[in-house]
């Protein structure tokens, strides 16, 4: 029996459904990854800043220089800064997928989304005699 919080689905459309709304949250978890690498590479990137100040203090300008002119100014993936990468996950795959997710609630499941736990957890408190 569906109810507002049990949408009448297929199984094969509450599979889709499913697979859709886990996939998201990898997605959602891939990009958190890709966060805390632009935040590591990003304190990285400071260090050798120093590094670069402190070795030409000591006089060691060819290699204060290389810090400066190779390896500051690089890319994280070609000529790409992390905080490019970053920002083209975002408005790119992210963006896109979370629009289709959505979309994809709204005309299957009324915008409800997680319908296969709501689904669980209502039978599993049948079972358990407890009411919703």
């Amino acid at each position: 029996m569906a109810d507002a919080s049990d949408p009448d689905l297929t199984e094969t459309e509450r599979g889709a459904l499913h697979d859709c709304q886990l996939a998201i949250e990898y997605v959602h978890r891939a990009y958190g990854d890709l966060l805390g690498f632009h935040h590591k590479l990003g304190r990285a990137m400071d260090r050798f800043y120093e590094a670069e100040g402190k070795l030409r203090s000591e006089g060691h300008e060819e290699l204060a220089n290389e810090l400066r002119d190779e390896h500051l100014p690089a890319g994280a993936y070609g000529d790409d800064w992390s905080y490019e990468l970053v920002e083209g996950f975002r408005t790119g795959l992210l963006d896109g997928v979370d629009g289709f997710e959505t979309e994809l609630r709204d005309e299957l499941a009324g915008g409800l989304g997680h319908v296969s736990e709501r689904r669980q957890r209502r039978r599993w408190r049948e079972r358990a005699g407890r009411d919703e």
